[in-house]
């Protein structure tokens, strides 16, 4: 990317930060759930929760939060403490997609059981990226949300493995939550920093981010989701994923179309650095 292409970019993306209204957008979103909380504990267990089933229609994730959220009750990070059989008996029936009650189950209690044996998700991903880099020891903290093998299918969509290849949307939008400073969306809790995180990739920030030039790639893989970062960390190597919230809202709103939209595209601040609206 030249410098040029560069600056132009970066001040129509802090342009777009700065029409965002954090707390209006947060309501949409399903970090919202992480935000009823004030404890750090309570807030890292129910930031796994909400961001791992943050996947299929919005009206049937915010259902299935709030179900698991009313067995959790007011201290999640205490209730994930009580072990994987207690949690499956509280879940039963409970089904999300490809995910059941067992599943989540899993995932739950092995959060539980590294809060008691780490400290926190957090402080143990800041630990194992030390040593390994950020995707290896994300791929070791999912091994053991995963627990022991076998693995359903569904425990192994829950908790994907960031070696396989996948762009891994949901663990990197869990890992930004807890990572980035306190901005009104985002909490700053994990002592990692926030240029280590990855790009979290789903279909509107892939389509957008071809749109800016910021990837060539056509499969939303980690390969893509790396390739973004690199381009986003031009414009700011201390914070590259900081984007991420408003490019995935411009998507998820529609007031990015996946076609050009005359009437939308004209009014829309990244226009001038939008390579969909000037091939059209």
């Amino acid at each position: 990317m030249h410098h040029a292409r560069a600056r132009a970019l970066k001040t129509r993306l802090d342009a777009l930060l700065a029409t965002r209204d954090p707390a209006e957008a947060r309501a949409a979103d399903p970090v919202q759930y992480v935000h009823r909380f004030a404890d750090p504990g309570d807030r890292e267990v129910v930031g796994f929760l909400a961001s791992a089933l943050a996947f299929g229609n919005v009206v049937a994730v915010r259902a299935s939060i709030e179900r698991v959220l009313a067995v959790l009750g007011p201290a999640p990070a205490r209730a994930v403490e009580a072990g994987e059989a207690a949690l499956a008996r509280s879940l039963e029936g409970f089904v999300h997609r490809v995910y059941r009650g067992p599943h989540l189950a899993r995932a739950l209690a092995r959060v539980g059981a590294m809060r008691r044996a780490h400290g926190g998700v957090g402080l143990r991903l800041a630990q194992l990226t030390g040593e390994h880099g950020f995707r290896e020891g994300l791929a070791r903290v999912a091994d053991a949300l995963r627990g022991p093998a076998p693995h359903a299918r569904g425990l192994r969509h829950l908790v994907p493995d960031p070696r396989a290849g996948s762009a891994c949307k949901r663990l990197l939008l869990y890992c930004r939550w807890m990572t980035r400073p306190a901005d009104g969306v985002d909490l700053g809790l994990w002592p990692l920093a926030p240029a280590e995180l990855v790009m979290p990739v789903d279909t509107h920030v892939h389509r957008i981010a071809q749109n800016l030039g910021l990837t060539e790639r056509n499969d939303a893989s980690w390969r893509t989701a790396e390739e973004i970062t690199a381009a986003l960390r031009r414009l700011d190597a201390d914070d590259p994923v900081k984007y991420d919230f408003a490019l995935c809202h411009l998507g998820v709103s529609r007031a990015c179309p996946s076609r050009r939209d005359p009437e939308k595209c004209r009014s829309c601040v990244l226009r001038p650095v939008c390579r969909q609206w000037k091939r059209s």
